[in-house]
């Protein structure tokens, strides 16, 4: 089986497609177990790291669930709530009893105006797919400074795994604060250059595509950040 690593050609599988057998291994995302056998859930590539077989969507769609952080762009401010995109099929709405500040009846505007961000959290969504987001919470606020920038969702996953260790490397490279929320925005706070060369980094990983090849895109592009480091 390719194992995704070290510049293997990684398989692509399908739903129900026989990955390999267990012989030890855990499964990750994108995949379970059968009997002997490891299944694939989804449309992807194989990918094995550390004993542990996932499949890396080959493109992916956010779908808001409750708990995720989010940010989101407000497109509608009316009397008494906001309509926000969350990057995803549906919009999320923001009523003002669930804002942090004290906000009267149509004064919406005064507090977060069309185009501004805000770090949310889906406090619940329901069985039509209405998407309620709270703002009450630690840390939850309008994102008045820095710069909000695209990550592919299938991409998330990579950048937290083995604790966040790729998602330092950008915060250290880059010398910006960043907060990656579930629904594929990354909230960068920094100078100009480091904001300039992460966006240049995550648009050249979205041509790539493949989540295998952002480290190997880092690695590359680690020469033209602000703070040469340990990269």
């Amino acid at each position: 089986m390719s194992q995704g690593q070290n510049g293997a050609e990684l398989r692509l599988v399908t739903p129900g497609s026989a990955i390999g057998p267990v012989s030890g291994r855990r499964v990750g995302t994108g995949a379970l177990i059968q009997g002997d056998e490891i299944i694939a859930t989804r449309v992807g590539h194989v990918r094995e790291r550390h004993g542990t077989v996932s499949v890396d969507p080959v493109a992916s769609c956010y779908m808001p669930r409750s708990g995720d952080l989010v940010i989101g762009t407000v497109i509608e401010a009316r009397s008494n709530l906001w309509f926000l995109d969350i990057n995803g099929p549906f919009q999320a709405l923001l009523p003002m009893s669930l804002a942090p500040w004290k906000v009267e009846f149509g004064g919406t505007r005064d507090h977060a105006d069309i185009n501004d961000s805000l770090l949310m959290r889906v406090q619940e969504v329901d069985e039509v797919q209405n998407v309620v987001a709270t703002m009450k919470g630690i840390g939850l606020r309008r994102l008045a400074e820095g710069a909000v920038l695209n990550v592919d969702v299938q991409h998330i996953d990579t950048l937290r795994a083995e604790g966040a260790a790729l998602l330092k490397r950008l915060r250290d490279l880059s010398e910006c604060r960043l907060v990656l929320a579930d629904n594929g925005r990354l909230w960068a706070d920094g100078d100009a250059a480091g904001i300039d060369w992460l966006r240049a980094l995550l648009r050249a990983v979205a041509a790539a595509g493949r989540s295998d090849r952002f480290e190997a895109i880092l690695d590359a592009h680690a020469a033209n950040a602000p703070n040469q480091g340990d990269a």
